[in-house]
């Protein structure tokens, strides 16, 4: 309730009173084009930096690794793009800060902290990151990894070889309709 206390109705009051004062201080008009500088400026940005997120993640992606990382840093790039379009200077200046490369990894760093990435690929269940891992490894990368050693031969502890097979057993749909 607090949150939605505070963006709902402390925040709009912060930022009128600020744009008063800016508009007493500067005038009205050079406070309108000042809010509308700062759109433009972050759209701007918004659009150089998403895009170098996204080629980034999908960099990862053709690598075989999860872009969790982008994709944090690309939700607090809208978050940052939609306070830029809101008028009002607090707004734009947290907006901003998410925008800039520095604070917005040390954003997605903290979000990454808290956010749980799970997927599943056939018969391969992988699960990373929201606290304690059940692999006891760093779920991002580093000697630490939710998939083990990546390395041609992946090796148990004892450091020899695993071999097997593999063999699909998954139903595709079309095998679950004609069963019926």
């Amino acid at each position: 309730m607090s949150v939605f206390l505070f963006l709902f109705i402390i925040m709009p009051i912060a930022e009128m009173a600020v744009l008063i004062k800016v508009g007493g201080m500067i005038g009205v008009l050079n406070t309108v084009g000042l809010v509308l500088l700062t759109a433009v400026i972050g759209a701007w940005l918004l659009r150089q930096q998403g895009l170098a997120t996204l080629l980034k993640a999908n960099q990862r992606l053709n690598s075989g690794e999860l872009p969790a990382r982008e994709v944090a840093e690309g939700l607090i790039l809208a978050v940052g793009g939609a306070l830029l379009l809101t008028p009002g200077f607090i707004t734009d200046t947290v907006g901003f800060l998410c925008l800039i490369p520095g604070t917005r990894h040390w954003l997605a760093a903290q979000a990454l902290k808290r956010m749980v990435v799970a997927g599943r690929s056939r018969s391969f269940h992988f699960r990373s990151g929201g606290g304690s891992n059940p692999f006891g490894q760093d779920p991002f990368g580093g000697r630490e990894n939710p998939f083990g050693q990546q390395s041609p031969f992946d090796r148990d502890s004892n450091g020899d070889i695993i071999e097997g097979e593999y063999q699909d057993e998954t139903e595709s749909d079309r095998d679950r309709i004609e069963k019926k």
